[in-house]
Formats: C-alpha cells, structure tokens, sequence
C-alpha cells in the first residue's frame, strides 16, 4: 500500500529538480500567508462580496490586471532562466528537457496569460468609461469571462508542479504534441488551460463589440467615439474570427490524444501541416488582436501630452480596421520554408508587405500630433515615443522576413526571436505599461510616482536593447532558437552573455515598478481633480475613482475630444452645459455563478487531462446546473437611488 501511495506522488507531482522544489516551496508559503492575511484581518467575507461576486466592470478590470502583473512575473523568470542558461557554452544550468519545458511556458504565459489578460484589463477600465456607459453590455458574462481565463491560467500553470509542463513550444507543433512526442499529461495541461481561458476571451470579444455598438451616450456618433474604443472594437472583431479557430484546432488535437483520432498525425491519413496552418490561422491575428489596442492608448496619450487633437483621425480609424481584417490574410508568412509552393509564398509575401502600410501610417499620425505640441514628457508619454523607433525597427525586420527567399536564412533563427520581441514588447508590453500608468487614478484615485516610474522606464528600455540587439546578429550567424546549449568554437559567447545581461536588467526594470507602486501607495499623491493629466475623453470628467455607476447623469456628446472641448468651453466663459435632474441609477447584481461556474470547467479540465472522468463528468454536470440556475435568476439588478447618488458625488467630489 505505502509502495502505491510512493509510487503515485512520484507520477503526480514533478520531483527530482531543486528548481521545481524551490516553486513548491514559495507557492506554500504565499497561499499560507494569503490565507493568514484574509483570516486575521477577518477579510474573507470582504473577498467574497467586493470581488469574487463582483460584476462591476471596473473591479473586474483591476483583477485581470493583477493576474497579467502575476503572469509577467512568472513569464520574466522563466526568460531569465533561459538567459542564464545561454549566458556561457555548454552550460548545466537547466537540463534539456526542462530548458524545453521553460521556452513553452514562457512563451504561452506571456502572449496568452500576460498579454491578452492586461488587454482586457484595460478594456475594462476604459471602453464603458469613454462611451459614457454605466457598465458594459452584459456584466454577468464579463465576470464569467474573468474568471474562465484565471482558471484556464491556474490550470496551465499547475502543470510545471503536477504531472510535468509541456515542453512542445508555445504552438504544439505535431507530431511532438502528440502522443508519440509528448506522452506525458503536460500537453493536456496546454490544451485544457487554453482551452477554458479562451473561451473566455470569445465571450469578451462579443461583450464589448455589443458595448461599443449599442452603448454610446446620446449624440456620440461613430465619427465621435474615442480612438481607443476603435481600437478596441477592431481587436474584438478580430477575436470572434479567430478564437473558434484555436477552440476546434485545439479541440482535434485533444480528440488525436484522447480517442486515437489521426487528424494530425502521418500514420493514419491525417496531415501535421493542417495543424500548422490552423494554428497560424489564429495565431497571427492574434498578434495583431494585443497591437491593435496598445495602438488605440498610444493615440490617446499623444494626443493629451501633445494637447493637440489627434491628426488623421479617420486614416486611423481606416488603418486599424484594415489591419484587423488582413491579419487573416498573412499567416503563411511563418512557414515559407515548409514547401508552400513559390505561388503561394509570393501571395503571402505581398500581403504581409501590404499589412505594413496601414501600420506607417499611423506612425506618421502619432508625429504629426506631437508636430508643434506642447509635449508633457510625463511616464505614459516617454513609453509612447520609446515605442515609436522601436516599433518603426521591429516592423522593418518583418518586411524582411516577408521577403520569402530571405527567410530561408532568417526562419527558426535568433533573428526571428529578436524581430518577434521587439514588436511584442516594444509595441505591445510598452503600450499596455503605458495605458496602465495612464489610466492608473482613474482605477485607485492616485498617480504612480514619476521619479521611480522614470527610473523603471530607462532601465527597461537599456535592458531592452542590450537584450535583443544582439540577438539579430547571432540569428544572421546561424544560432537557431529552441537550442538549450552551444560550444565555445561557435563564436556565439559574447553576445549571447550581452543579451544575458539585458533582459536581467529589465527584470531590475520590473522591480523598480513593483517599488514604484508600493511606494505610491504608502506616499499616496491623491487625485482630487478626477483629470490629473488634463486629457480630452469622458473618462476624466468624473471623480477617480469613479463610482460605482460610473456616471451620475448620463452625458450628451457634442464633439469627439468631449471633456476637452467642455472645459475649453468653460475657460472662455460659457456656461456649462445644463443637466436634467438626478434618476435613480439602474444597475447589475453581483453573482457568485460566474466564480462557482469557473470552478467546475477547472473540474472539466484538470479531469480530462489526467483522464479522470470520475471528476470531468461532475465538472460538465456542475457547469449546465450553475447555467439552469441563471436561467431561473430574475434578481439580476437594483436601482441606486438619488440620496445615496448625491452622498457619493459629495464625498467624491470634495464637497462634504
């Protein structure tokens, strides 16, 4: 009996790696000092009505953002312990197979847990607050959709402590992510955690498409709406075509494991190119699905620190949506090497060039703002001009990587790692840092320190460029990605310990973020004015935080800069518009469904990856009885009443 019981916890748990002890540890003693935390200061009560119920768009907000935080740190460390590993020849830092395992999950976490989590985050926060909603269009789905991705991410991140990683690369290729290649539960853990965080992310797509759609306050015509909300209405369109690809992609990957399908596999008629092709089908819009939005806060925080309406607003607004709909047309572009045909490599290496244009051009849109501006060279804005020179660099390289008898030479080398990183971080993580400090007192009703904020600025972007800069020229000397060692009479040491001295210098950048927030929270400079930036949406016409309702009296728009114009207005002597009369405010119920509902698909998966239908089977029967139990829920909503409305606004305000 002991021996079963030994034999059991050796298969289920990853044992043997100090590493993955050092994880266990720090994993207990968090979740323990968590729990003492909540405990003593009688807090659980707290957690489970202001949060883990919670329907209110802008809690759910700060949540994914809090989790993407999580995920960067996990993600930073799995890179640097790549870095570490090709600081010298021939290194023992990690072992092949963990090397492998590492360079998968670091790539999943932080396109897919890191990336797509701090996107929604800043969705959430914003896109309601611009169109002068009081919440987005359904509040229950937008809670449910939270909490399918933490659960999805809890899942695939449990595996590198229960059962073994994946270790197939952050796409699975087949016939490795078969059984053949991965027989282990870790590519279960890949698909399943995937799986139930992107059904979530379906869900969100189609929630803020209807907000944007059907939500706008009186008078803002599609010509007055914010170009975040643009941009993010054509991240969301991009998101409906292209997650239920991924869904059924991962869907007949999960049936050639689980039932001996062949879909994927030589052996029985199946083909791994499909795979590959279905999964570049999502997996370059999906690139294009986090830029889009990073373009969309760029042009806000242009705009503001410029105090300059935005130039080219239409051409903009034509660019992203044109962007959205050629993503679908370039994902060949990743295997021109895979015997294509030379028709159909031209076909995508015209489109690929073709996408580029409508991405210059707002390059030009964001210059000719700041042309004549008075430019505020506060911490969102120096994230905003860092990105330009080093986007216009990153985008560049992907021409050349377009160009199809060169990437016979640039393909599944360090070039290619250089290239992808510098457009994913240098467009997509310096524009999501800098929504996050911008919209930052909107969510707490306090600034982040300028002083460490610019420490932190400087610090990741050195680290940035001495990270990947040498990268480029050690793909150009033939040192191919996914390789866990090399010897010293292969040249490659110097550049591979520079570029191992850059990214620990932005992990230093990170701590000085984290320091950063700490510090502001304990020296608070509070926003009393609700518009510390003096920025031109609607956003910034109310208190910060803003209040649960958002708005008290639903605003009338008159022009697309509307709280710009509002307060120019003002200052020449106007009177400020009239305003009807307070309303009793009409808003959602918190729910616990979405929280328990989450619960049960994480049952679904964690049953399926181990193939234990005795907890998979409750999971699907917990999910439809949380479904039919909503269906039968009428207590949906409440009202807030004008004195409570008139306290709020008095306390908010200053003015009791």
């Amino acid at each position: 009996m002991f021996e079963k019981i030994k034999s059991f916890f050796s298969w289920f748990f990853v044992t043997g790696d100090p590493l993955i002890y050092g994880a266990d540890i720090a994993i207990t003693l968090t979740a323990l000092s968590i729990i003492f935390v909540l405990t003593y200061f009688k807090k659980w009560t707290w957690l489970w009505r202001e949060w883990l119920t919670t329907v209110d768009h802008k809690k759910v907000g700060i949540m994914y953002i809090i989790a993407s935080l999580l995920m960067l740190f996990r993600g930073g460390v799995d890179a640097l312990m790549m870095r570490t590993q090709l600081a010298f020849p021939e290194m023992k830092f990690l072992t092949p197979e963990h090397y492998n395992e590492v360079f998968t999950t670091h790539g999943v976490i932080m396109v897919l847990f890191m990336a797509m989590p701090l996107m929604f985050g800043l969705f959430n926060i914003a896109v309601p607050l611009q169109l002068g909603a009081r919440d987005v269009a359904f509040p229950f789905l937008n809670s449910l959709s939270f909490w399918l991705f933490f659960m999805g991410a809890m899942l695939f991140n449990m595996s590198f402590v229960i059962g073994g990683s994946p270790n197939a690369g952050w796409l699975s290729y087949p016939p490795l992510s078969e059984m053949t290649g991965s027989p282990g539960v870790g590519q279960d853990f890949y698909i399943w955690g995937i799986q139930i965080s992107g059904i979530g992310s379906l869900m969100t797509g189609i929630n803020f498409i209807v907000t944007i759609v059907k939500m706008r306050a009186p008078g803002m015509t599609w010509s007055k709406v914010p170009i975040f909300t643009w941009s993010v209405l054509s991240s969301c369109i991009t998101i409906i075509l292209a997650f239920p690809v991924l869904t059924v992609t991962l869907a007949l990957l999960f049936l050639d494991r689980y039932l001996g399908a062949h879909f994927f596999t030589m052996d029985g008629g199946g083909n791994a190119m499909m795979y590959i092709n279905l999964i570049w089908m999502w997996g370059h819009p999906e690139v294009y699905i986090v830029i889009l939005p990073a373009f969309g806060i760029f042009s806000e925080i242009v705009a503001t620190f410029s105090k300059k309406r935005l130039f080219g607003y239409a051409s903009m607004v034509f660019a992203m949506m044109s962007i959205s709909l050629m993503s679908f047309f370039t994902w060949l572009h990743h295997f021109f090497t895979m015997g294509s045909g030379a028709n159909v490599n031209i076909f995508f290496a015209i489109t690929t060039m073709i996408i580029a244009i409508p991405t210059g051009v707002k390059i030009f849109n964001w210059l000719f703002t700041m042309f004549r501006g008075r430019i505020r060279f506060s911490t969102p804005m120096l994230w905003t001009i860092a990105f330009i020179p080093c986007f216009v660099a990153g985008g560049m390289t992907g021409v050349m990587l377009s160009v199809a008898p060169a990437d016979f030479q640039f393909h599944n080398s360090y070039f290619l790692i250089a290239h992808f990183h510098q457009v994913f971080i240098g467009g997509v993580a310096f524009g999501y840092f800098a929504g996050l400090y911008y919209w930052w007192p909107k969510m707490f009703g306090f600034k982040l320190n300028e002083k460490i904020g610019k420490w932190a600025f400087w610090i990741w972007n050195i680290g940035f460029y001495v990270c990947f800069m040498p990268q480029y020229f050690l793909g150009l000397d033939g040192m191919t990605r996914r390789v866990n060692s090399y010897t010293w009479d292969s040249g490659w040491w110097p550049l591979n310990f520079t570029s191992t001295i850059g990214g620990f210098l932005m992990g230093l950048g990170f701590l000085f973020q984290v320091w950063q927030i700490a510090h502001s929270i304990k020296f608070m400079e509070k926003d009393t004015t609700g518009d510390p930036w003096h920025a031109r949406t609607l956003e910034w016409s109310i208190p910060s935080p803003a209040p649960l309702y958002n708005f008290a009296i639903t605003p009338t728009v008159s022009d697309r800069d509307e709280w710009w114009e509002e307060k120019e207005r003002i200052a020449a002597g106007q009177a400020p518009k009239a305003t009807p009369p307070l309303e009793p405010i009409h808003m959602p119920r918190n729910s616990a469904i979405p929280f328990i509902q989450s619960i049960f698909w994480f049952m679904i998966g964690f049953g399926l990856v181990f193939h234990w239908l005795w907890i998979a089977i409750p999971g699907f029967v917990g999910v439809a009885a949380t479904m039919f139990a909503h269906s039968f829920n009428y207590k949906t909503d409440y009202y807030i009443e004008v004195d409570e409305i008139k306290r709020t606004e008095a306390a908010a305000r200053g003015t009791v």
